[in-house]
């Protein structure tokens, strides 16, 4: 397969990358590295890299980020800085990237835990992981030419654990391993409307 991989020099980027390129073609994306360079907040950036890469099977989200902070400071422009970018970000993917994605291609965007475990200082992470879930759901019945749709879900990451720990009492990390096979899933199988679960 042909496979645009966007986020492909973060943390997840860089595993899943890994695992892909043994098998197929994969095509780095990122905002300031990699094969070709990609802005996901905005929209004719997306445009120009489905232009620029033709013939694509599969386009996977390993990027998005969203305001990480204290609820009673938040603001309104907070709230937007994940709405710009990891909910509409990885929305824009999908709603650009089906005029130019082959028959029978798929996407895999990528949320977390908060969605559904939240903890303190994560409400616009929550609020947007939530968003995006639904949308995979709802955008996989509505999908022409048999392109699919998931989205990898995981808990705090091994790799992400230093810097991320004492935000998350109690959370049980997730092999690095799990996470790739779970896009794996997505990529190679048949599922869609998934929201693959790595907790």
């Amino acid at each position: 397969m042909k496979i645009i991989l966007v986020g492909a020099s973060g943390t997840i980027g860089k595993k899943v990358y890994a695992r892909l390129v043994k098998n197929h073609e994969v095509i780095r994306a990122s905002a300031n590295q990699g094969d070709i360079k990609v802005d996901i907040t905005d929209s004719s950036s997306i445009t120009s890299m489905f232009k620029a890469v033709q013939n694509v099977d599969a386009v996977v989200c390993a990027a998005g980020s969203a305001y990480f902070g204290p609820f009673d400071s938040m603001t309104e422009d907070d709230f937007y800085t994940g709405i710009r970018d990891k909910m509409m970000g990885q929305i824009n993917l999908v709603m650009i990237g089906k005029d130019f994605i082959n028959d029978n291609g798929s996407f895999t965007l990528i949320t977390g835990i908060l969605a559904e475990d939240p903890i303190r200082m994560g409400v616009g992470l929550s609020t947007v992981n939530g968003a995006v879930n639904a949308f995979v759901n709802a955008a996989s019945i509505e999908l022409k030419r048999n392109i699919r749709i998931n989205v990898v879900c995981p808990g705090l990451v091994e790799d992400a654990v230093e810097k991320y720990a004492p935000y998350f009492p109690g959370h049980h990390p997730v092999s690095m391993d799990r996470v790739v096979n779970g896009y794996l899933k997505c990529i190679e199988g048949a599922k869609t409307g998934e929201v693959i679960k790595i907790y």
